[in-house]
């Protein structure tokens, strides 16, 4: 099994080392090491060539994770991409447990696993909600990521047949992609804590961009849209729509936005019809 390692990242010279080196110390090493640098101006370029010189390195201007991963996938030699966040690091025998556990079941093309969380250099529990599944598991996607980038192993093919992370949306990409895959095929899942997620610093996705939900809910019109979902997927969904879409709206009519709520909530009005004719058998 060839992997390719990719991990994006920008201006975090600092953080960076540490992933690296856990990539380098996997049991069961990678074929290569992708970095690819998201326009960063802190000497990530001078920490990947100094202390790691077998990384491929490759430097663009700033355009998202989604476009620096994209990047990474498609300068990949290996059949197998495992993600990388540059903020997280990775058990030494993380490859090598998912690795067995993809041999022994070959009809998979995604295969993820536990991981510890830590928040200002302490460890915190997950709540429920962030409990991890393997199998057909799209509606457990529908609330929130319910897998991490940096867990997942993915066959180089699959970018092929799905397509790569959403370069339009500037945060849920992983949400994102994840409905897409999970609305087609099941997940492999290894029960083990082999990464370590490190948060709460305001560089984060999730702490840096204001309103996440209103990107989950381009996710979700874009899966529906595709029309690929069975009945009972699309019902499920677009009920997850409506919520999220009637959140937002409530928080834009509390920061005094009533023209964008009095518009969302009339869009959630249109899925509401739309369930209410399927539940009739009319659509």
């Amino acid at each position: 099994m060839r992997i390719s390692v990719v991990i994006p990242t920008y201006n975090r010279a600092s953080l960076l080392g540490r992933a690296l080196a856990s990539a380098y110390a996997q049991t069961a090493l990678p074929a290569e090491v992708i970095v690819v640098d998201d326009g960063s101006t802190d000497g990530t370029a001078e920490l990947v060539r100094e202390h790691f010189p077998s990384a491929k390195y490759c430097f663009q201007e700033n355009r998202g994770v989604s476009a620096a991963r994209n990047r990474g996938i498609g300068l990949a030699t290996g059949s197998w991409i495992a993600l990388l966040d540059s903020d997280d690091e990775w058990r030494p025998e993380k490859l090598e447990r998912q690795s067995a556990e993809l041999a022994a079941n070959p009809d998979y093309g995604l295969c993820h696993c536990d991981e510890v969380w830590m928040r200002s250099g302490r460890r915190v529990n997950a709540g429920s909600r962030h409990v991890k599944a393997g199998g057909h598991i799209f509606r457990r996607c529908l609330p929130l990521c319910a897998i991490s980038p940096s867990a997942a192993m993915i066959r180089r093919r699959v970018f092929d047949e799905i397509g790569g992370f959403d370069e339009s949306l500037p945060a849920c990409e992983d949400y994102d992609f994840w409905l897409r895959y999970c609305a087609r095929y099941p997940v492999l899942y290894v029960d083990e804590k082999l990464v370590i997620k490190h948060g709460g610093r305001r560089d984060q996705l999730s702490q840096a961009v204001e309103g996440l939900d209103r990107f989950r809910i381009r996710a979700l019109e874009k899966i529906l849209s595709a029309g690929a979902l069975g009945a009972p997927d699309s019902r499920a969904a677009r009920r997850m729509l409506i919520q999220k879409i009637r959140i937002y709206a409530a928080g834009a009519a509390k920061r005094g936005r009533d023209q964008e709520a009095d518009a969302l909530l009339a869009r959630a009005q249109v899925h509401c019809e739309v369930l209410a004719q399927a539940k009739e058998g009319r659509a």
